[in-house]
């Protein structure tokens, strides 16, 4: 037998009553991309010195998300990832994707 424990079958047990499953709640629709307040970030924080162009600030489903970050990623020439509701792109790219988010309507984008 293994001593990995793989889970608990999904059951879930609570005595809270108003605990509610996160299966329950509604999906988040995606905003159209002129209401994105979007962020292009550059940092450099816990990434042993190597620059990343952060994209913050997404509303919407987790697909679309991931979605944006490969046609980012793709245009940018980089890899990169997305975690946390964070686009995530190797290199100061911020030019290249603030330009990109302006010429496919995200009117709202904040270059720091």
């Amino acid at each position: 037998m293994s001593k990995k424990k793989t889970g608990s079958g999904g059951i879930i047990y609570s005595t809270d009553p108003g605990f509610r499953m996160e299966e329950d709640a509604p999906a988040e629709e995606t905003l159209p991309a002129k209401q994105q307040r979007l962020r292009v970030i550059l940092d450099t924080r816990q990434r042993a010195g190597k620059a990343v162009t952060l994209v913050t600030g997404f509303a919407g489903k987790k697909d679309d998300l991931e979605d944006l970050g490969k046609k980012l990623k793709t245009h940018c020439g980089t890899g990169g990832s997305v975690k946390d509701g964070e686009i995530i792109v190797q290199g100061d790219q911020r030019d290249k994707i603030t330009q990109w988010l302006l010429k496919n309507g995200y009117t709202s984008t904040k270059r720091i």
